[in-house]
């Protein structure tokens, strides 16, 4: 059994720092690279392009909201051109950096609020799903697992990954517990490990109301910017190990 691990980096900005991303990337597959709207600079960007590079990890295009300010996590009603126009933009810039050093951009995951707007808007989700497709319609698509996205976007012509979060706490309807609410986030490094093994084992997780809660995925995001980031993301994967369950990109599965 494999799985892919994927982690958002690049989003420090200017002097401000954000999460650990040379040491994540040595433990991740897939590397969810900033692209200026919510978070990243050119210089920074192109500089974690350079290490996802080196360390042979596959490289996507992390689009979001023109929200700088809200880190890309607050609502926008954004008109289909609009949208369409801030995600080609954002994979066209993040492409253009990756081709100058001879690296090569794979998939799109959207950010934060535009993430988890699409998965149930696809209004909003059919600018996503045509910018895609007229940038590269090669682009591999992740999206919520178990979203109304995942069907749309594939019947569009996409490939799509469904994601699961190591450290979110999910609602029963497999939906994210939003992050205003208490318990949202989770930090015990051995829990969050287990719930690892159960999506990949299992299929699923407990949610935050007590019932277990079905999660088919392909992919599983590990945020670098929480506290204990790193040992949380060793945790995993020595559980992941114990379980004889490799690391693997999702981009590289569909290559082979």
């Amino acid at each position: 059994m494999k799985i892919d691990l994927n982690s958002d980096l690049g989003e420090s900005y200017g002097s401000w720092r954000m999460g650990n991303d040379q040491e994540i990337l040595k433990l991740v597959s897939s590397a969810n690279i900033a692209c200026g709207f919510h978070a990243g600079d050119p210089q920074g960007i192109l500089s974690i392009l350079r290490q996802a590079h080196a360390s042979k990890v596959a490289i996507g295009a992390h689009v979001a909201y023109p929200d700088l300010v809200g880190f890309g996590r607050r609502n926008m009603d954004l008109s289909y051109d609009e949208l369409y126009a801030d995600v080609l933009y954002q994979m066209s810039a993040l492409d253009g950096l990756a081709r100058s050093i001879g690296a090569t951009v794979s998939y799109v995951k959207p950010h934060g609020a535009l993430y988890n707007t699409i998965a149930h808007n696809l209004t909003q989700a059919k600018a996503v799903v045509d910018a895609i497709k007229a940038f590269n319609p090669a682009f591999i698509l992740v999206a919520l697992a178990g979203s109304d996205l995942v069907q749309f976007a594939r019947e569009q012509g996409l490939h799509v990954v469904s994601e699961a979060f190591a450290d979110r706490a999910y609602n029963s309807d497999g939906s994210l517990v939003s992050r205003r609410l208490e318990g949202a986030v989770l930090h015990d490094a051995n829990q969050i490990a287990k719930r690892v093994v159960s999506m990949v084992e299992d299929g699923g997780v407990m949610s935050i109301d007590g019932t277990f809660t079905t999660i088919k995925a392909d992919s599983i995001c590990v945020h670098g910017d929480t506290q204990g980031a790193l040992e949380i993301t060793q945790k995993i994967i020595d559980a992941l190990s114990e379980s004889h369950i490799g690391v693997t990109a999702f981009s590289a599965k569909e290559e082979g």
